[in-house]
């Protein structure tokens, strides 16, 4: 990948209005690679402490949209087929880390594996365990957002 792509990964992932939410941080994108990493919000957390499974979810799909975008060439789009989540431990710490990796880089359909581990003073814990099937859409840009119902007036009705 070369650094014009990377760079249009970063400046899409700053844009992520779901991103900004969960205060994300994209620490890395590589050939078929991506590492973000979520700090703990009360918000997140369920009653017991833990991570909601919402955001393990969540953090699994972008990350596994930007490992398969960044294997492709700067016209791509990506969009989810399916999304399988194991939960294998409680995310308990002060962080989300996501690590997603591209197992097929197909013409069309991807194969993504990513991982999210639960970090804290202790070290990392292993939370979940995924694998996601993308599908390239070619020849298209990431859609345009409104961000606003100025920008939309459909959005207002």
């Amino acid at each position: 990948m070369n650094e014009e792509r990377q760079q249009q990964l970063r400046e899409g992932f700053s844009r992520s209005g779901m991103m900004q939410l969960l205060g994300a941080q994209l620490q890395v994108i590589g050939n078929g690679f991506c590492e973000i990493i979520v700090p703990r919000q009360d918000f997140m957390a369920r009653p017991a402490g833990m991570f909601n499974g919402a955001v393990i979810a969540s953090l699994v799909d972008v990350s596994s949209g930007y490992a398969a975008a960044s294997a492709k060439p700067v016209d791509s789009y990506f969009t989810t087929v399916e999304l399988k989540v194991n939960y294998l431990n409680p995310a308990i710490g002060e962080s989300l880390i996501a690590r997603a990796s591209v197992i097929k880089n197909g013409k069309v359909i991807s194969v993504v594996r990513a991982d999210i581990y639960a970090s804290g003073p202790e070290g990392e814990t292993h939370a979940a365990t995924s694998l996601v099937t993308m599908m390239q859409l070619s020849g298209k840009k990431s859609p345009r957002q409104p961000k606003s119902a100025a920008e939309d007036p459909a959005a207002e009705a």
